[in-house]
């Protein structure tokens, strides 16, 4: 992967899936039935990049694609979005993914993922990440995904070990079940990226993988003696908890919204926590700007071109609710 970026180039470098998000225009209704579908940019580390770029970061993804017209598009949607697509690379002989969802408001969004025989994204070889540039971003942001198969696992482990907790280090516990053969395979390669990182984010099904405990303070308790700074766990209709190294905790309910589609939530939480914790916010006030930018893409149907902007952030904390 080409050139080395300068050291101050970027302040968050994530690193994971990208495919073609295909979602239904109609909501309520089963895809058999479905007519029509609108194409969206996706993958939960690439929407982490876009989501902290349209708060006003300089981001960048690693990832691949495949050699296809599906992949052609997704360059130029992260361009649009303001990410850095520099190391975004074709794999020849393997598609671009697509996933589909169907859309069940409030809480039921079944996930179709298209990812055979194998996703590009899972390609990404130790031998060409640029180490010195994974290092000197100020935020670097790893996925539990990009730990389900090799080269990706080695190249994940990699670049967590040459970065070795300079900066902010965020392991996005992200558990996709249908990746892995048992939660028992992946604890291992989850504790190894933990000893890596700074910071863990994850749902209580995630940290329940990560630790083995689902009681949402005693999994944060885990994760700090696992290894991180700061743990976040979210808890869904509960909001969020954080807790770090130095005793500090936030426990922060969520936003009232009116969920149109919730999958995009947790993208969106994700790089507006990465935005306050490079602003160096108190945990609180993090966790509200997360949770605001979470509800936001909830009420919408789209997930990267839903990602919020600053000004929508305070406008929906300032309301008390997502109107």
């Amino acid at each position: 992967m080409a050139e080395s970026a300068e050291s101050s180039a970027y302040d968050l470098i994530t690193m994971g899936r990208i495919g073609v998000d295909l979602y239904p225009l109609q909501t309520g209704v089963p895809l058999p039935q479905v007519t029509s579908f609108g194409k969206f940019l996706g993958g939960s580390a690439t929407n982490v990049a876009v989501a902290a770029a349209r708060l006003g970061r300089r981001t960048a993804v690693v990832t691949r694609t495949g050699d296809d017209p599906f992949g052609a598009y997704l360059h130029e949607a992260l361009r649009d979005f303001g990410v850095d697509d520099r190391w975004v690379t074709p794999v020849p002989g393997l598609q671009t993914p697509v996933t589909f969802c169907e859309v069940f408001p409030p809480d039921d969004f079944p996930l179709y993922f298209y990812r055979l025989p194998k996703a590009p994204d899972l390609e990404i070889d130790a031998h060409e990440l640029d180490l010195d540039a994974i290092r000197d971003t100020r935020i670097f942001w790893v996925t539990g995904t990009g730990l389900s198969e090799e080269p990706s696992r080695t190249a994940t482990l990699a670049a967590l070990a040459h970065r070795a907790k300079s900066g902010t280090t965020v392991f996005d516990l992200d558990w996709r079940p249908m990746f892995w053969s048992d939660p028992e395979v992946a604890r291992p390669f989850y504790a190894e990226a933990l000893r890596h990182t700074t910071v863990a984010v994850g749902n209580l099904d995630e940290v329940e993988v990560a630790t083995g405990v689902r009681e949402p303070h005693a999994a944060a308790r885990a994760l700090l003696d696992a290894g991180v700074e700061l743990a976040v766990v979210k808890q869904g209709p509960k909001g969020v908890l954080a807790v770090n190294r130095q005793g500090e905790s936030a426990e922060v309910p969520p936003l009232p919204v009116t969920v149109l589609n919730g999958l995009g939530a947790g993208d969106a939480f994700g790089g507006s926590l990465c935005h306050g914790l490079l602003a160096g916010w108190d945990l609180e006030r993090i966790m509200r700007h997360a949770n605001a930018a979470g509800a936001i893409v909830a009420s919408r149907l789209e997930c990267s071109s839903a990602m919020p902007t600053p000004a929508e952030v305070e406008q929906a904390l300032k309301a008390g609710a997502v109107l």
